[in-house]
């Protein structure tokens, strides 16, 4: 086929979108002809295209049309999974007749994300977890621990993929640890009796071989970051739910210690090296114990002098350790490869953790936290991603990403800055150059919701009893006949709602946590009275469109707490550099949240409904604007009896249809 006979880009996305049954949106047609022209000419893009526009489509014609290895990777294991399953059999199928060619396809995920046949079949090497395993718990077929595990000695003979996500109904975090291992952790396929079998190196041999390889950012975070490439070489990458990235790429790049976790690695090691080495690393690990049971929770803007001697100790006993392992040898232990493999992982991530603190880089946040059940833990994190991601991702290829949240304020240039990207439009030699495209939305915002802002509510405290919250939460609710999303800022607030309605109406309110997600999404979706609160992360993950979700509620902006270490650390840093610290960190991170909160509300173009935000500061605070100007383009009103009114009608409306 000669270049000018080509099929236009505009013609494959009509015949891709004729074979799913759907129909052509504008918007789809811009972003396909914008992604198109970025690919072609090695730029970058950001594409912000609102719910119902189809992006899937529009960022996977002009990608199969490319020719090139295209990588796409995405926030979650839904989209992943209907990338693969659905929309690429379906628009290869399609562009079939006018490419000429079948585009081949792979999902390509973490090593730990794949059954271990070596681990599976050899067990878990000896010294793992004394004391969190009851060994005869774990022998016994009659625990959930031992059928967990008898289900996928099943299912790794049937299994074609060996991929944790295709195992339904799943199993548990613990059980999975048995069967699995990290990229560390494993031998190598070539040391390794199962290597020829292995579903990991199976799915890293057809990524190779795919023109469009399907991954998830903590991958392609690990990709950038550390160096040992992952991914086969690609000419364009194509991120989706883009909003999630920068989140994803910090928390791969931070590090942990724990005193649970450096025992661990004391007992793995104690076996494969000389009693002088072992005990350096025991001694150390005592004292890390110690002062971890007294550690309160908080930034350490200065390293303490005990936990600095501490840590230099860790490093210092754990380097001497990694040396010793690797010269010594024992025939008498049984699977040493793996035993060596597994301690080597252990020991090797104490000492990078323990010497990347120990450095004190000015780019780095250290804090403690304290967890209930985990007991405290010793974190550190980078202070931005934006250099790592400018240098890593933008410098090798044309990267499009893409998300219905990218226009914060009315521009994309405060996501453009956590990515690293200078305002949209500055040249320069080390700036990537990109465009921001807004494609819109085939939805008629300001006639299909309302946006109210319940302004006559007091300020929400930090702390205390929000009486006039809870009441205004219950009216509304009962205007709205339930079919109502509660999208709380903390845990404890979506309980308290949980609790005081469940005292008041006479409607079924689901909770997160009494139940799987995906459970409770499908009650929510089965029965319009019932209502389902939860917290952040319940905002991204649900996709309810028609009459049972009609009624959005936020209880507040969502900043990001003042305590939390990271945030308050890079809103400082954008201060002392004489930038506006809460606008880029705090109202950048609540902007986020609201824009993808108020998205639920409309999922289809016969919903109809409301957000309602009960936090005044939304109308009145100076911010307020930026904030509204990131949602959708909804009826603005702060008017309570007006939306009593309009929940009834659309109430009644959705009851009068059956529903």
């Amino acid at each position: 086929m000669t270049a000018t006979s080509s099929p236009s880009v505009t013609d494959l996305l009509h015949a891709a979108v004729s074979a799913v049954g759907g129909s052509e949106r504008p918007g789809q047609v811009t972003m396909a002809e914008a992604v198109a022209a970025a690919i072609d000419d090695g730029s970058h893009l950001l594409v912000q295209a609102g719910t119902g526009t189809g992006k899937s489509l529009g960022y996977l014609v002009p990608a199969l049309a490319h020719g090139e290895r295209v990588v796409v990777a995405t926030a979650t294991l839904a989209l992943q999974r209907q990338l693969v399953e659905r929309d690429l059999p379906r628009t290869v199928d399609a562009l079939h007749p006018q490419l000429r060619r079948r585009p081949q396809f792979a999902m390509l995920k973490g090593r730990s994300n794949y059954l271990c046949l070596h681990r599976l079949h050899e067990g878990v090497p000896q010294d793992e977890e004394e004391g969190l395993f009851d060994p005869l718990e774990s022998a016994a077929p009659t625990s959930k621990l031992g059928k967990d595990l008898l289900r996928l000695r099943d299912w790794a003979d049937e299994t074609e993929s060996g991929d944790r996500d295709d195992l339904t109904p799943g199993v548990s975090d613990r059980a999975w640890a048995q069967v699995s291992v990290t990229s560390r952790e494993c031998v190598g396929a070539s040391k390794c009796a199962y290597g020829a079998e292995c579903f990991a190196e199976a799915a890293r041999e057809r990524a190779k071989l795919a023109d469009v390889v399907v991954t998830n950012h903590a991958l392609l975070a690990i990709d950038a970051i550390e160096g040992a490439p992952v991914l086969p070489g690609h000419e364009v990458l194509i991120v989706d739910e883009a909003h999630e990235l920068v989140s994803r790429v910090t928390g791969v790049a931070t590090g942990e210690l724990t005193p649970g976790q450096v025992n661990r690695a004391v007992r793995r090691a104690a076996k494969l090296v000389d009693e002088k080495a072992a005990d350096a690393l025991q001694t150390a690990a005592e004292s890390f114990e110690r002062l971890m049971e007294l550690a309160l929770p908080g930034r350490l803007e200065e390293i303490p002098e005990d936990l600095d001697h501490c840590l230099m100790a860790l490093r210092d006993a754990s380097r001497t350790v990694i040396s010793s392992i690797g010269n010594t040898r024992d025939k008498s232990l049984q699977d040493e490869d793996a035993v060596r493999k597994q301690a080597l992982a252990s020991v090797e991530n104490v000492h990078a953790v323990a010497e990347r603190i120990v450095a004190r880089s000015e780019y780095d946040v250290v804090w403690y936290e304290r967890h209930d059940r985990f007991g405290a833990s010793l974190r550190v994190a980078p202070l931005s991603v934006s250099g790592l991601l400018r240098e890593k991702l933008f410098s090798e290829r044309s990267v499009v990403l893409t998300s219905a949240t990218l226009k914060l304020g009315g521009d994309f240039n405060g996501v453009g800055a956590s990515l690293g990207l200078a305002p949209e439009g500055v040249e320069g030699d080390d700036l990537p150059s990109w465009k921001g495209v807004d494609v819109g939305s085939p939805f008629d915002y300001p006639k299909q919701g309302i946006l109210y802002v319940a302004r006559h509510l007091a300020q929400p405290g930090r702390e205390g009893n929000r009486t006039d919250m809870l009441d205004e939460l219950a009216e509304l609710v009962e205007a709205a006949g339930g079919r109502t999303l509660g999208l709380f800022s903390s845990m404890r607030a979506a309980q308290a709602a949980a609790e005081a309605l469940r005292g008041r109406l006479d409607m079924p309110i689901l909770l997160q946590g009494e139940d799987t997600l995906g459970e409770l999404i499908k009650n929510f979706a089965g029965d319009t009275r019932t209502c389902l609160f939860g917290t952040l992360s319940l905002w991204q993950g649900v996709d309810v469109p028609g009459p049972s979700c009609q009624l959005v509620v936020m209880d507040r902006v969502p900043f990001p707490r003042p305590d939390d270490p990271l945030m308050s650390a890079r809103q400082r840093a954008v201060e002392d550099a004489g930038g506006n610290g809460f606008m880029s960190v705090a109202a950048t991170h609540a902007a986020l949240l609201m824009a993808q909160g108020a998205g639920r509300l409309v999922r289809a173009s016969g919903d109809r409904g409301v957000v309602a935000v009960l936090d005044p500061r939304l109308a009145t605070a100076r911010y307020g604007s930026f904030l509204r100007a990131s949602m959708p383009d909804f009826w603005y009103t702060t008017d309570r009896n007006q939306v009593r009114r309009s929940l009834s009608a659309i109430d009644a409306a959705a009851k009068a249809e059956g529903k």
